[in-house]
């Protein structure tokens, strides 16, 4: 698949959206999931490049050629999670069985008076974080997403939930700006979640063994924690089927403030180590794995690998790709 991921358009548009969001609200999570039959079919049929990709990935990851039935039952896996996350966003916790691991570690960093950053991925449901606003509301949680990149989806989920609304931290904003919005809320004891599996176009990148071949990581994100010194933990939120999912928090980097001389260096091992630990569990939950594209297409195509000094870039997930968008070390 040659398109870059922020190509491809909306699964199934806005009134699929519209659709699975209205069955949802209005008959239930047990209507809304006996649609997904119908979903599952619908991305089979009109989805070509995801279903290609589909294939190619759990190929990959399974060690064997992957059959309609594996990427029926993976795209059933997504349509889950997207469902799901109309009642997670709603605060409807009770619906679901979610196991919560790394809780203490977590609570532990937080407790140092400083926030942390919670890593997470295309792996599962990153919505399953929500958890934690519910049980745990003395948790300040700031998720960083790009809104424009799907448009519809973040109309409508937004409507459910004005208050979840107000805390996403836009990465369609200019890089400094994410930057200091990031910083300021690491600086009330908050925790800021970012995805940090995908590049954004043109985004500096760092090619990392991943299934055999280099993917392209983005950079971003980490040289944000070497600026500003923030711990990281890891999250994962792994659809287990039915109403079941698992929380992860796993540590991962206690945070400090490095120079930018060890910076390049610094950055690389940590995405490296990084790239390493999702290959794990992408091996365990293949059907988690909802990127629906070529992941390692292009290599250093995705962006370009280049110095992490006055870079010029956005934060990926947490930042934006234009010329006109400042990296992290711009304010540094």
């Amino acid at each position: 698949m040659s398109a870059h991921w922020k190509q491809r358009p909306e699964g199934g548009g806005r009134f699929a959206i519209w659709l699975i969001r209205s069955v949802g609200r209005h008959g239930g999570r047990r209507l809304g999931r006996a649609c997904l039959f119908l979903i599952t079919p619908y991305f089979l049929v009109r989805r070509g490049p995801e279903r290609r990709a589909s294939r190619a990935w759990l190929s990959r990851a399974l060690g064997r050629t992957a059959g309609l039935r594996d990427v029926a039952r993976h795209i059933h896996a997504f349509a889950a999670t997207i469902l799901d996350r109309i009642f997670l966003l709603s605060g409807e916790l009770h619906r679901f069985d979610i196991a919560i691991q790394g809780l203490p570690e977590l609570d532990a960093r937080l407790a140092r008076g400083r926030g942390v950053l919670l890593f997470g991925s295309h792996l599962g449901s990153f919505e399953v974080l929500r958890v934690l606003a519910g049980t745990r509301p003395d948790l300040g949680l700031r998720v960083v997403l790009d809104k424009g990149h799907n448009p519809a989806m973040t109309q409508l989920l937004d409507a459910l939930n004005p208050r979840v609304a107000a805390t996403v931290i836009d990465a369609g904003r200019p890089g400094t700006e994410i930057l200091l919005a990031i910083e300021e809320a690491l600086a009330q004891g908050c925790m800021v979640a970012l995805l940090v599996d995908r590049p954004q176009p043109g985004e500096p990148v760092e090619p990392v063994p991943f299934f055999g071949e280099p993917a392209p990581l983005p950079m971003a994100p980490w040289q944000v924690a070497a600026v500003l010194g923030a711990p990281v933990m890891l999250a994962f939120g792994l659809y287990r089927g039915g109403n079941r999912y698992d929380l992860r928090f796993e540590p991962f980097s206690d945070g400090e403030a490095v120079p930018r001389p060890r910076r390049r260096a610094h950055v690389s091992a940590l995405i490296r180590r990084y790239a390493a630990r999702l290959e794990d569990l992408a091996r365990q939950f293949p059907y988690n794995w909802f990127n629906f594209y070529d992941y390692w297409e292009g290599g250093t195509r995705e962006g370009e690998r280049v110095g992490i000094a006055g870079d010029g870039h956005g934060a990926g997930d947490a930042g934006g790709s234009d010329g006109d968008r400042a990296g992290p070390d711009a304010a540094r």
